[in-house]
């Protein structure tokens, strides 16, 4: 499925970033602060230039403006903010570094920010990681997942995808590897499973999978189902979802996000934040598809308060 990214995040037109530390002083000084004039500056700017915003900032007032309006703002409205205030690879290597951190792991974020990405993207934020831990995401990982999952992630981290090879020829030979390493035989040869899917292109494996379904009348994904168990089965499953249509693979993270009781806002942050100068337009669509209403919908159920309009703002385009 080849489609054209729609972000709702993008350049803005006449970009003046003195007069955007002005406004964002302004909200900020003296009594009270105004969240509205803070949510209309950074919502409707790129990382880039709220980055460039951040130095004029500092040269104009002499001030930092993270540790401004960490000192302003509270809760998860702060969280957000702060979020949008750092550069991408840098948050998604805090976030990974917060899965891993302490008592348990949460494998879903592992797999969110591991296995749906390019390889440039990825190299970044391996970069971002080690730069900030002075310890190499790898070996972080190693320690903390183990098995054919952590052999998947590891993969993932070779930032070595063949992301220019698309020759449909090679389709059916693969199609019949991955047959012969699941369904075609006693057991699960999880090895293979894994070299395919993180070793070739998106759209050669798009041509994999269809040929797959012609051998075994059902598709790959079905077999991943039944073959796979565990944090292997969620990772394996988003590498092939975000193959077919990356959108709705965040479409459906966004759902689980605000899913059943309460409502995990890391998450939803995460995902608005790291997907609205992406595709958050694609997402939209395919939210729409999948659950039959709009996703600003059930953001406004789910949060409230400026927290609230800082989401709205970011998914509106």
């Amino acid at each position: 499925m080849d489609y054209a990214e729609i972000p709702t995040v993008r350049p803005s037109p006449h970009f003046d970033p003195g007069s955007d530390a002005s406004v964002l002083r302004k909200a900020m000084k003296g009594f009270g602060t105004d969240e509205a004039a803070i949510i209309n500056v950074l919502s409707r700017r790129t990382s880039h230039e709220r980055q460039q915003i951040m130095l004029k900032y500092q040269q104009a007032f002499g001030r930092d403006l993270v540790k401004d309006l960490k000192s302003e703002l509270s809760g998860k409205f702060e969280d957000g903010i702060i979020a949008l205030m750092t550069p991408l690879p840098i948050y998604l290597a805090q976030e990974i570094n917060n899965a891993i951190a302490g008592i348990g792991t949460n494998e879903r974020t592992l797999v969110e920010i591991l296995c749906t990405r390019d390889n440039a993207s990825l190299m970044e934020i391996k970069n971002a990681y080690y730069h900030r831990y002075h310890k190499k995401l790898e070996n972080d990982l190693g320690g903390d997942t183990s098995g054919d999952f952590r052999r998947l992630l590891i993969s993932m981290c070779a930032c070595s995808r063949d992301e220019h090879n698309h020759d449909p020829a090679l389709a059916n030979n693969l199609a019949q590897q991955l047959y012969h390493a699941g369904e075609g035989k006693m057991g699960t040869d999880e090895a293979e499973f894994n070299r395919i899917l993180s070793s070739y292109s998106y759209p050669l494996l798009r041509c994999v999978f269809e040929e797959y379904s012609k051998i075994s009348k059902k598709s790959f994904g079905d077999a991943i189902n039944a073959e796979l168990s565990g944090d292997l089965k969620l990772g394996m499953q988003a590498i092939y979802t975000s193959i077919l249509n990356r959108p709705e693979y965040f479409a459906k993270e966004l759902r689980a996000a605000m899913a059943g009781l309460g409502t995990n806002d890391r998450a939803l942050i995460r995902l608005v934040v790291s997907r609205c100068e992406i595709d958050m337009g694609n997402i939209k669509q395919e939210y729409h598809k999948l659950y039959k209403k709009p996703l600003d919908q059930d953001i406004k159920s789910e949060t409230s308060g400026d927290y609230k309009k800082l989401l709205l703002a970011l998914i509106e385009g």
